[in-house]
């Protein structure tokens, strides 16, 4: 792991989040233009992101083994994380609406605009987005399945379908991809296919950094930085749950790229999936934006010392 190079991509996601806040300050990015470009990212950024990781890749047996082997290291932990969650809400005293708010972040993080250029500063550039592309496999599912159950609890308006669970932005490009590297061997893409997905999907972490810094300028941050629940939220979400979960990988002996990437995954900032789906369902939206907003903020400076952390973990 080169902790010069995610040091490099942190400071970089903190400059690209820092100039978004100053765009929505000066009026640049305007609430229409945000929910815009938040529909721009999740109906074509975020697909062809997958797409590019999963067509850029080598076709091989080792490669293929490793795909199935994160899936399934994706759903495990998933698993883990949901039952985590949900005891430490039910231990917690809050409004109903926070308390959803605060059991969805937990589980739910930013793996795919942040997560990918993130593993790949430390994977490897192409092999860190070649895992996550199969890592997102799970997070899409969860948070469309486990996910809409947290929302929905004592609501009778949203509720879990089989179609909202395989049918959405993450897991239709996600079958998409597979089907496409799978036939590998047969036949291979034009040119003009890779480069369109590049493109495209090489506008998913920038906008989506810029989107976040602007909607953290829409919170008073006196509200945000004195909130002691958040900062509790921020702690468990950010230090205490990565470290479990390095622990645990390197108990049931895992290789040392899973634990760094299992880490990784679960050390990211909450998922922005939370604020869009907090607004859709009037789930205390302005709580979402906070927990968002500061673990997105605090994550640029928790994930350094968390994988040094895991890197020495690897050692023992």
């Amino acid at each position: 792991m080169n902790i010069t190079s995610l040091l490099s991509i942190i400071l970089t996601l903190f400059c690209l989040m820092a100039t978004g806040f100053l765009c929505r300050k000066l009026g640049v990015i305007t609430n229409e233009s945000s929910k815009g470009l938040s529909k721009l990212i999740l109906w074509v950024g975020q697909p062809m992101l997958i797409l590019t990781a999963l067509e850029k890749a080598e076709y091989s047996t080792e490669n293929l083994t490793v795909g199935w082997q994160v899936t399934l290291i994706g759903f495990v932990m998933h698993l883990l994380l949901c039952v985590l969650a949900f005891f430490i809400c039910k231990a917690l005293k809050g409004s109903p609406d926070q308390s959803k708010i605060f059991e969805f972040s937990l589980v739910f993080a930013n793996c795919g605009f942040i997560g990918f250029p993130i593993l790949d500063s430390i994977l490897g550039d192409g092999v860190g987005s070649f895992m996550g592309a199969f890592f997102v496999i799970s997070f899409h599912l969860y948070i469309w399945t486990w996910g809409i159950m947290i929302l929905g609890r004592g609501r009778d308006d949203i509720r879990m379908t089989v179609k909202k669970a395989l049918v959405n932005f993450g897991t239709i490009p996600c079958l998409i991809g597979i089907a496409i590297y799978l036939l590998k061997p047969l036949f291979e893409l034009p040119d003009f296919c890779g480069k369109v997905f590049d493109y495209l999907g090489s506008l998913c972490t920038p906008i989506s950094v810029l989107v976040t810094g602007a909607l953290i300028a829409t919170i008073p941050l006196s509200k945000m930085f004195t909130n002691k629940k958040l900062y509790l939220h921020s702690a468990i979400k950010l230090i205490a749950f990565p470290i479990v979960i390095c622990l645990l990988a390197k108990l049931v002996g895992l290789g040392d790229t899973y634990i760094l990437l299992v880490t990784a995954m679960a050390g990211m900032p909450s998922a922005a999936t939370v604020t869009m789906l907090g607004e859709l369902y009037d789930i205390d939206p302005a709580y979402a934006s906070q927990t968002v907003g500061l673990t997105s903020i605090l994550c640029t400076f928790t994930l350094p010392v968390i994988m040094m952390l895991a890197q020495w973990i690897i050692t023992i």
